[in-house]
């Protein structure tokens, strides 16, 4: 049996086909271990919080909020002397906003993170940062600290959804920051030439709160879900959030097949790669939606998996103390932008 055959069991036994998936790749998938626990207390400082958007740290957040023991998180700078972790946020550092306390004296087992959860384009300003940092923290799954904005597990509630049977509208995309350089604007020009496409944000002036975000996009078959660049392992809310979490069907562009097999539900997509041309995939999505229970196959997937999500800074953070344990406690990063770039 090939692991397409999974699929079809998904129809007769959701228990078979959760063993078939644990058969034929067991390192994907697995439910979450009982978070790892530092031998001492922890402590983490965060130099300053990305883009400006500060949480409530007081009491322990991480065993409150996370169930991870013996880490502890502050804002304080004045702590930094006493911090085992010291994160800084790349963007602040770029954009001037930030300076790295060199001119403070580190502690020598005081260890710096650089965190990042944008793509290689979009992190500027790297030479001046090398030799300086320990861990690197990002979406990459090489990273020293690993933290994806969603993933998915083991264990699939299929009585809790069900796909809208009635849908509006074909296909959406929420953009909005529109270049026209990028692949995404390259596919989308292309595509409208053959399906309509609701175009939502800031782009073209129609901008989405947050409660209307999933509601609007969850009217339609597929939603595209396109990140602004194709780099390593970089799949972002655009996917999570706003397709999974409506309850359509992702159409996306990014990395490659392989990365998202690795990484979202099984069958869960339909990936620009796999089309010759976008006339090509244009007939295929007006195919799939005329066809009711091709579509939902699409869905199969809430029977065995379900997905979990990432947006606050705080669990992200409480991460360091999971894998602190099994960091490497003497590296440096001597070329930082390379690794960035690689």
């Amino acid at each position: 049996m090939k692991r397409s055959g999974c699929r079809a069991l998904l129809v007769l036994s959701s228990f078979s086909a959760l063993l078939c998936y644990i058969f034929f790749d067991p390192t994907l998938y697995l439910q979450d271990p009982q978070p790892a626990v530092p031998q001492r207390n922890i402590s983490i400082l965060l130099w300053r919080w990305p883009f400006g958007r500060s949480y409530r740290l007081d009491g322990d957040k991480c065993l409150e909020m996370y169930n991870i023991r013996r880490c502890f998180l502050t804002d304080n700078t004045s702590t930094f002397s006493t911090a085992d972790v010291v994160v800084f946020h790349h963007q602040e550092l770029k954009e001037g906003l930030s300076a790295l306390p060199l001119h403070l004296d580190r502690p020598a087992s005081q260890h710096w993170v650089w965190l990042s959860m944008e793509p290689p384009v979009n992190n500027a300003n790297l030479t001046p940062l090398s030799g300086i940092f320990n861990w690197t923290m990002s979406y990459r799954r090489d990273a020293d600290i690993y933290v994806p904005y969603g993933k998915t597990v083991l264990g699939g509630d299929a009585q809790s959804f069900q796909a809208a049977p009635n849908r509006s509208c074909l296909v959406s995309w929420v953009v909005s920051r529109f270049r026209p350089q990028q692949a995404r604007a390259a596919v989308y020009r292309s595509l409208k030439k053959y399906i309509p496409i609701q175009v939502y944000g800031k782009w073209n002036k129609k901008p989405l709160s947050d409660k209307k975000l999933l509601p609007t996009i969850a009217k339609c078959e597929f939603y595209m879900s396109f990140e602004n660049s194709e780099a390593k392992d970089y799949i972002s809310e655009k996917l999570w959030r706003n397709a999974l979490q409506a309850g359509v069907v992702p159409v996306v562009l990014g990395p490659s097949r392989a990365t998202y097999e690795a990484m979202a539900p099984p069958g869960s997509f339909i990936h620009v790669a796999d089309f010759k041309n976008t006339a090509d995939l244009a007939a295929y999505l007006k195919q799939v939606a005329a066809d009711r229970p091709a579509y939902e196959e699409f869905f199969q997937w809430h029977h065995t998996h379900r997905i979990k999500t990432f947006t606050d800074w705080r669990e992200r953070l409480c991460q360091i103390c999971v894998h602190f344990p099994r960091l490497a406690a003497s590296r440096v990063y001597q070329d930082l932008e390379s690794w960035v770039h690689s």
